[in-house]
């Protein structure tokens, strides 16, 4: 097997920014599509922000310094909205690293199911970050990776816990903004 070239930290240092994210979610269920367009904000928190400690504290798990916190924030405009108004939302990821390329992740509300949850998180050999998270009727996969420097793609899939159905899948493509790097 080959050894990782890429870190937890190295991963999320790389997305740290602002991303203009195109997305296509696939509801199979109901045979429905949505696409929608966002800005998605990254940024690194603090270990002593008073979210992190709030969120390890939900978990009933004693505060690590060792973690990496970072808040996404995204502001996103649906074709299914009629008005074009957009929507925003934050969440909060605490990297809880077992070894360099694998660990848990805390999170402030799920991705799949909106309340605290925890995931486990892995690095493969070709650097992409997998993220699978347990809720109360589904499990959520997604894979994260790095096309280039400036442009992420991620895919992810929700599947029914009772019949491991897919429920729905999604993919997205970011593309960094450069603009927000200069200072």
């Amino acid at each position: 097997m080959t050894k990782n070239l890429t870190t937890i930290n190295q991963f999320i240092n790389k997305s740290i920014g602002e991303w203009k994210s195109i997305r296509s979610t696939h509801t199979l269920a109901f045979q429905e599509f949505e696409n929608s367009t966002s800005k998605i904000y990254i940024n690194h928190i603090s270990p002593k922000n008073k979210k992190v400690f709030e969120i390890f504290k939900n978990h009933k798990l004693s505060f690590n310094l060792e973690s990496i916190a970072i808040s996404i924030k995204w502001q996103a405009i649906s074709d299914w909205e009629d008005d074009g108004m957009s929507e925003g939302d934050e969440t909060i990821l605490i990297f809880l690293p077992k070894d360099e390329n694998s660990g848990i992740v805390l999170r402030n509300k799920g991705y799949a199911e909106y309340f605290i949850s925890s995931s486990n998180y892995f690095l493969d050999e070709q650097n992409n970050l997998h993220i699978k998270t347990f809720y109360k009727s589904t499990v959520s996969e997604e894979r994260i990776s790095f096309l280039s420097t400036h442009i992420r793609s991620r895919f992810s899939i929700i599947r029914n816990l009772e019949n491991n159905a897919v429920i729905q899948t999604s993919h997205t493509s970011e593309i960094r903004n450069l603009a927000s790097l200069k200072d």
